[in-house]
């Protein structure tokens, strides 16, 4: 477990991420997502909190499960419309020095050769401070709009994962040496050719005979970020993760996966200790308690419930429409989101959800718990989850943008720099990598003990 609390801002390049109807609360700035200077107000103002990374969510395709249409989503603008967060980011590192930035990427709908061509270029211009968020993508949408006749199976998606890392590692750690790149003006050579290898690729999904077409960037492989709550899913972040978010609404989810991936992970001749975890907040403070409940009363008359359930509904791929709204959600395994069906009907094995409460619960921020209060009580839960539960970090997410982000600056984080759990203002991190922010100085590279290294990513050991 990490020394210090970590903090991501979890975000999104959309008019509403998590908190559906948040964009109607007087003076949100979320309809300002398609303006440059609202994204370096707020990449500075996450620099000036002691931010790690600002961590874009992001998705492919359109809810269109509930109701069998996409209206709700397109009316009442469900992670719809939303644009390239991938974008943005070269002029939020500029407007910053130490921010890193976590970008989500499907396996299912590029190239790995592609893919590797863009990270390694992110990484050299934000001076190693660049993550990818790997995601296999889940919305029927998303596979009829690029081509395909129909999803594929959460088993194929993530076969295709496994192997669409094998190649980017290959890409970013193999195919150039150490000392490649030798820039000599005399001799006219930049490179030299003998330490530049092809990867040779042959596999069930991908052919690609490299080399990778970028020199090695600052961190050569991105920091690799990764979500899965199913059981396929924990077994590619245990392989591969470096930092994995646990989308968990209960303690005792929260524990339960950190074990289990912790786990997974040694079985891959990893270091457990070497994972980050991370859980999603939806904090909501105030000056005093009074001033916190009521801020939090008023952010949630604003919450669109029927845009919750668009939204929920194209998670757990299940039109929940069709449904009373005081039945009781019952498990099934879906080729959606798992991790959202495992939340309300595993977590918690004691608690029968009704669709009704599920809504309620997930109106601000879905699946993570929402912490009322003053910064001293929000410090005192980010605190229990650190030293108690053994998170490394938070999931910061919003509800009102970019106030949420800035009563979190101004009002908590004072809070834990004076109990020693974020650095102080004027400390410089570890190292200029996001990774050494991560794990320390001098640990700019993939640990040696990560699959990538050795290109037998999604393999575990005998």
């Amino acid at each position: 477990m990490s020394d210090r609390l970590h903090l991501n801002l979890f975000t999104m390049s959309a008019v509403e991420h998590v908190s559906p109807g948040s964009w109607t609360y007087p003076g949100d700035r979320s309809p300002e997502y398609t303006d440059t200077e609202y994204w370096t107000e707020v990449a500075r103002t996450a620099e000036r909190g002691g931010f790690d990374a600002v961590f874009f969510a992001d998705v492919r395709g359109v809810y269109d499960v509930y109701g069998d249409d996409r209206d709700v989503a397109i009316e009442r603008a469900v992670q719809t419309p939303a644009s390239d967060p991938q974008l943005v980011v070269p002029a939020m590192a500029a407007a910053t020095e130490h921010l890193g930035f976590t970008v989500t990427r499907s396996t299912t709908y590029t190239h790995p050769y592609q893919l590797a061509r863009e990270f390694s270029t992110l990484d050299h211009l934000t001076d190693g401070r660049i993550a990818i968020n790997v995601v296999t993508s889940y919305l029927e949408s998303a596979a009829e709009n690029l081509g395909l006749d129909e999803r594929m199976e959460k088993e194929a998606r993530y076969d295709r994962a496994d192997e669409f890392l094998d190649v980017c590692y290959a890409l970013w750690e193999e195919s150039w040496a150490d000392g490649a790149v030798e820039r000599d003006r005399e001799a006219g050579r930049y490179t030299d050719p003998a330490k530049v290898d092809a990867i040779d690729h042959e596999g069930e999904y991908f052919s690609v005979p490299g080399p990778h077409g970028c020199e090695p960037s600052p961190q050569r492989t991105p920091v690799v970020y990764q979500a899965g709550s199913s059981d396929r899913g924990r077994e590619f972040a245990a392989a591969n993760a470096e930092a994995v978010f646990a989308s968990q609404p209960t303690e005792e989810g929260v524990r339960e996966y950190v074990t289990d991936v912790t786990e997974r992970a040694a079985a891959y001749g990893r270091d457990p200790e070497s994972l980050k975890f991370f859980i999603g907040v939806v904090p909501v403070v105030g000056e005093t308690q009074a001033l916190a409940e009521a801020k939090h009363d008023e952010y949630t008359r604003h919450v669109d419930v029927e845009a919750t359930l668009a939204l929920l509904s194209g998670f757990l791929d299940m039109d929940l429409s069709e449904l009373d709204p005081d039945q009781k959600v019952e498990h099934i395994e879906t080729d959606a989101i798992q991790g959202t069906m495992n939340a309300f009907t595993k977590a918690q094995p004691n608690r029968n959800w009704t669709v009704r409460e599920v809504a309620e619960f997930c109106g601000l921020g879905t699946t993570s718990p929402t912490l009322v209060g003053t910064p001293e009580l929000i410090a005192d839960e980010l605190a229990y989850w650190h030293e108690e539960v053994g998170v490394d970090g938070f999931n910061v997410k919003e509800v009102v943008r970019p106030d949420s982000l800035t009563d979190f600056v101004d009002l908590v984080v004072p809070e834990l720099r004076e109990r020693g759990l974020v650095p102080p203002a004027d400390a410089d991190p570890p190292g200029g990598t996001l990774r050494e922010r991560l794990l320390g100085e001098g640990q700019s590279r993939l640990r040696s003990d990560h699959p990538g290294v050795g290109g037998a990513a999604g393999r575990p050991s005998e």
